[in-house]
């Protein structure tokens, strides 16, 4: 009896064992890649661009199989470190969040030229043919989104602020400030854009208001308050986890936020009553796509551009203002997505860059 149940086991195993391998490419395979991310200041936490960039890991994780990890960074010192800690440990993509890690990115591509990297909101010209570089044309949401803002301040005022004076930061700002305009050229309004003024012909394509941080809840507070005071009642921080302190203030003082980088009405919940929408900048999706190259064997140095055309930027829904936003305002909002990726509006970044 013993030997027969042996035989029937034996049997089984080897029948189990030969249907999984005939599974192909429905079988995930186990850690085939390892992925380190290199968090900017703000960490995982951040439930904004560090946060995003890491979904992107985890998704991979979770359908590709890969093996993901994330290092935080305290102080810029930290980026150079814990990219040598993932080098070290072999891991196969090491993926940058932020355009601060440029330069310990570009050092550590080119001391390692076997080895694939990625970096978030920066591309290098000339293009490293080891490293992906992923950059977001967000001003295209963001004038939506400041068009928005502009149909629905009761005040007639918007206000914003930045974490930091850079590009990815700015450019969100210079987007809003031009689809504020876009609205009053069209309506005969003249709604204000407080925080930020588009200047060209500046070295960083204008002046504005910014933390110097993006993890500071006082000073997010201390920024939206004095917006506030101001009569914004439509605010936009851009400054990471600085801006949930932001959004305890605007709470307080009943007015409305919108948010930047994730759908701030989902992963913030705790003040999801104030967000009018969030403007979209899908790094998840960018980061996805770039470790499905190297899963894949077909990873290539280069840029890759997020749009409103490729879902690589947009706005998020409207949530709890569905029923607020006039459907006139949302119906022209639809039509500036497609004049936009027509090119036959202009969204203002390109203007800074010439």
């Amino acid at each position: 009896m013993c030997r027969n149940t042996f035989v029937t086991m034996l049997i089984i195993l080897i029948t189990v064992t030969l249907l999984a391998g005939c599974g192909g490419d429905s079988v995930k395979p186990e850690y085939s890649v390892k992925v380190g991310l290199v968090a900017d200041t703000g960490g995982i936490g951040d439930r904004s661009f560090n946060a995003t960039a890491w979904k992107g890991v985890e998704d991979a994780r979770n359908d590709m199989g890969i093996r993901g990890a994330y290092l935080e960074s305290q102080v810029p010192a930290d980026y150079e470190l814990n990219t040598r800690r993932f080098l070290d440990q072999n891991y196969e993509l090491i993926i940058s969040v932020g355009f601060p890690q440029a330069d310990a990115t570009r050092a550590a591509a080119e001391a390692n030229p076997d080895r694939k990297f990625a970096i978030v909101d920066y591309a290098y010209d000339p293009v490293l043919p080891n490293v992906m570089g992923m950059t977001f044309k967000s001003d295209e949401a963001a004038f939506l989104a400041g068009y928005l803002a502009a149909g629905m301040s009761e005040t007639g005022k918007v206000g914003t602020f930045g974490g930091m004076q850079i590009p990815p930061v700015t450019i969100f700002m210079v987007g809003m400030e031009k689809g504020v305009q876009h609205y009053n050229s069209q309506k005969g309004t003249n709604v204000q854009f407080i925080g930020w003024k588009t200047d060209p012909a500046s070295s960083a394509c204008g002046a504005g208001r910014f933390t110097e941080t993006f993890v500071s809840l006082e000073k997010g507070r201390l920024f939206a308050n004095q917006l506030m005071d101001e009569g914004a009642d439509i605010i936009v921080p851009l400054a990471g986890t600085t801006g949930i302190g932001a959004a305890s203030a605007i709470k307080d003082r009943a007015k409305m936020m919108i948010g930047v980088d994730s759908d701030q009405y989902i992963s913030t919940p705790d003040y999801k009553e104030i967000y009018l929408t969030s403007i979209l900048k899908n790094s998840d999706k960018a980061c996805y796509d770039v470790i499905k190259t190297v899963v894949n064997t077909a990873f290539m140095g280069g840029t890759y551009t997020g749009t409103l055309k490729n879902s690589g930027v947009g706005i998020a829904p409207y949530h709890d203002f569905q029923d607020r936003i006039p459907a006139a305002l949302k119906s022209e909002i639809e039509q500036l997505k497609k004049d936009i990726i027509d090119g036959k509006v202009t969204t203002g970044w390109a203007d800074c860059q010439k």
